[in-house]
């Protein structure tokens, strides 16, 4: 069987390398359209839906996956940083508080798709001017939902549910969904 992860994102490459051991990647290219009416675990479900879509369209011999990942805090959207500035707002933001991470999956193959999502609550460490500065210097909060990586030392003091579900896949989740799929 062959299967696609349409992601270029290299974190949801080596979370799917554990499930596994191979794949193609063919990244979604188009716009991401987000109907802000829906609650966030829909979002995230139709951000994954609509990517897992666009590149099935092409692909109907494969198994297609697809992953998007939104950080919630007080009721707003963090998505990735548009610059540094942006960055390091949001750190402030998040900074000793708590917000969540959810990330939609999207799966299709042959006339199937099934799509689901996974929550994890996470809170920050009390994050000081410094830290901020450093770590958004660094350049890893750039490419990131609510501009941090959980794996990124200092910033995360605790989370309650799936950690790979923060990196931007959670594993156990798709590999339920895999195997949903080839039934």
């Amino acid at each position: 069987m062959r299967y696609i992860l349409a992601s270029a994102s290299p974190r949801r490459r080596e979370l799917l390398s554990h499930i596994l051991d191979e794949f193609e990647v063919i990244p979604a290219t188009s716009e991401e359209v987000v109907d802000l009416s829906l609650p966030p675990e829909e979002i995230a479900r139709s951000l994954a839906e609509h990517k897992c879509g666009e590149v099935f369209s092409s692909n109907k011999d494969a198994v297609v996956i697809a992953c998007d990942t939104i950080v919630v805090f007080c009721g707003e959207i963090l998505g990735k940083p548009k610059n540094a500035e942006d960055a390091k707002d949001t750190l402030k933001k998040l900074s000793g508080k708590v917000h969540l991470v959810i990330t939609g999956v999207c799966i299709r193959a042959g006339g199937k798709k099934i799509s689901s999502f996974d929550k994890t609550e996470v809170k920050f460490n009390n994050l000081s001017e410094e830290f901020i500065s450093a770590y958004v210097a660094g350049g890893s909060p750039m490419d990131k939902a609510g501009s941090y990586g959980i794996q990124d030392e200092g910033v995360v003091k605790e989370y309650y549910g799936s950690y790979t579900n923060v990196v931007g896949m959670p594993v156990r989740l798709v590999k339920n969904m895999l195997e949903q799929i080839k039934q």
